[in-house]
């Protein structure tokens, strides 16, 4: 049996060997050729930077020195963006390309502003100007290791490889911190918006709708008061009656309008008996013929139910809302269906109905709205909606807000 062992060693170690890329392969001298691009590329981006930022910061006393030192920084991170590029092909770097800078206000002011505050600017900025000596010096090292150092080439060029990925990741790449802030400025200026519309809705509906109503109570109030006041027959009074009956029926109307927009800011069902009761109540309004099955179980790691944080819980009710309405209008749906549960520390929210399909989170969508929402808690919000369905849209929220955590 010895033998049998000995060759399959050697059969597994020649597979290993086939899977093990050459020293001297197309991959090593891809890495030369990187290296050696340094110095042009080193030269240049030296040149780019040190002129713009010097002459910018010369003439920032005057009208255009900050907006050239503005531009020189975006030029600064154009190149950067070349740099990335290049670790990708060469290095199989995973670092990917960071959002763009927003100005915050249009025109010149909001582009300079924007672009002067930007910390992977500056930091693009010392990567270019660090380039030169770091371009000369892997540019000789390579050329006089492919000449002179043959034996050693393929770990020579790993090593300059990888200082020149780390060079990149560390000075081209915002990092985590700067992501998250970021993250949470997008995800503020989604609060602040959403926050408007839900007023202007708010003060939409009590407009047209129930302050409307209560002008037309006082109105028929104010007709009736003054037709009691000169009764003279019984057809005053039948005809003052029928006012106070109207202004009774406008009065009940308004109420249910009340009740709707309370309903519509936060309801009280669900602030008393949670999801499962809030959710309900929701697919019992909802028109899809075959009805809507809802199965919501918030059991805890303890076996006991929880509940979760209430702004992820007004987020779920709010977000279910507004996706059964859709069903409801848009679908052509015969059933659909609501589950909840919860996994470890998210909540979990899956919406699926067997109608027409075809829906999806378009800018200015409700269901982009929905999406915006969800992602300003740290959440997830996915559709699968196939033309001719059926449509499924799971939603991913954290059991406790950041806010709540603290």
């Amino acid at each position: 049996m010895k033998p049998l062992h000995r060759a399959v060693d050697a059969i597994k170690e020649q597979d290993a060997r086939m899977e093990r890329p050459p020293l001297y392969g197309a991959r090593m001298w891809h890495q030369v050729g990187r290296l050696l691009l340094n110095l042009p590329l080193g030269i240049f981006g030296f040149v780019v930077a040190v002129t713009t930022l010097s002459v910018g910061l010369a003439l920032s006393i005057t009208v255009i020195g900050l907006p050239l030192l503005a531009g020189g920084l975006g030029v600064s991170r154009a190149l950067g963006a070349l740099g990335r590029r290049r670790a990708r092909s060469a290095y199989d770097s995973g670092i990917d390309d960071p959002e763009p800078v927003k100005p915050r206000r249009p025109g010149l002011v909001g582009y300079t502003i924007a672009q002067l505050t930007d910390l992977l600017n500056w930091r693009s900025a010392l990567y270019n100007v660090l380039m030169l000596p770091w371009g000369v010096l892997s540019f000789a090292l390579s050329l006089i290791s492919v000449i002179a150092l043959w034996p050693v080439l393929p770990w020579v060029i790993r090593g300059m490889a990888a200082v020149d990925r780390i060079l990149i990741e560390s000075l081209l790449f915002p990092g985590a911190l700067a992501e998250r802030v970021r993250e949470l400025e997008d995800d503020r200026g989604t609060v602040v918006d959403t926050a408007a519309a839900d007023l202007r809705r708010i003060e939409r509906d009590l407009h047209d709708g129930a302050q409307a109503r209560l002008v037309a109570l006082a109105m028929d109030l104010g007709m009736a008061k003054e037709r009691l006041r000169e009764v003279e027959s019984e057809d005053d009074v039948a005809v003052a009656a029928k006012m106070v009956d109207n202004a009774h029926g406008e009065v009940k109307l308004a109420l249910q309008e009340l009740r709707d927009l309370a309903r519509g800011i936060h309801p009280a069902v669900l602030t008393d008996r949670g999801l499962d009761a809030a959710l309900s109540s929701v697919a019992a309004r909802c028109t899809v013929p075959g009805g809507v099955r809802v199965n919501v179980d918030l059991t805890g790691p303890d076996g006991q139910p929880e509940r979760p944080d209430s702004a992820v819980e007004g987020i779920a009710y709010f977000t279910v809302s507004e996706l059964l309405t859709n069903v409801s209008k848009h679908a052509r749906a015969r059933s659909a269906s609501v589950e909840v549960w919860r996994s470890d520390d998210q909540l979990m929210v899956l919406v699926q109905d067997d109608g027409k399909g075809g829906a999806a989170p378009y800018p200015g969508s409700g269901l982009a709205g929905l999406a915006e929402r969800i992602r300003a808690v740290d959440g997830v919000f996915l559709v699968d909606s196939p033309e001719g369905g059926p449509s499924t849209v799971t939603v991913e929220l954290p059991w406790r807000t950041r806010t709540a955590r603290r």
